[in-house]
């Protein structure tokens, strides 16, 4: 797993690549998505367009992260997801607790409004 972060506007981008899985992903996201809030950045968004695989682990670790930017007052939205991890999000009922978008423009434009 690698992960890279970008500054569009108001907005960091969080560009995963690679499975998101127990002892692989899991713990680097937890690592970046706080090392962003103690920085100070609240609009979050995670890019998942290049993640094939996501495991029980890896999704808790969304769920987590979501959670964990919430409650430090920021928000967090996902773009780009694939059709196996939009699969997953509805199959466990969790798309209905993120905003997704398809496109990234879209997406750093919902955090104006």
């Amino acid at each position: 797993m690698e992960i890279q972060e970008r500054v569009l506007e108001n907005v960091v981008v969080v560009d995963l690549n690679g499975k998101l899985t127990i002892g692989e992903g899991d713990a680097l996201l937890r690592e970046k998505i706080n090392s962003l809030m103690q920085q100070g950045h609240t609009n979050l968004l995670l890019n998942l367009g290049e993640v094939p695989y996501v495991d029980s682990a890896g999704l808790g670790e969304i769920v987590r992260t979501f959670t964990t930017v919430k409650h430090q007052g920021g928000t967090l939205k996902l773009i780009n997801l694939t059709k196996r991890i939009k699969d997953l999000l509805t199959i466990t009922k969790l798309l209905t607790v993120f905003d997704t978008y398809d496109s990234e423009a879209e997406a750093v434009g919902s955090f104006k409004s």
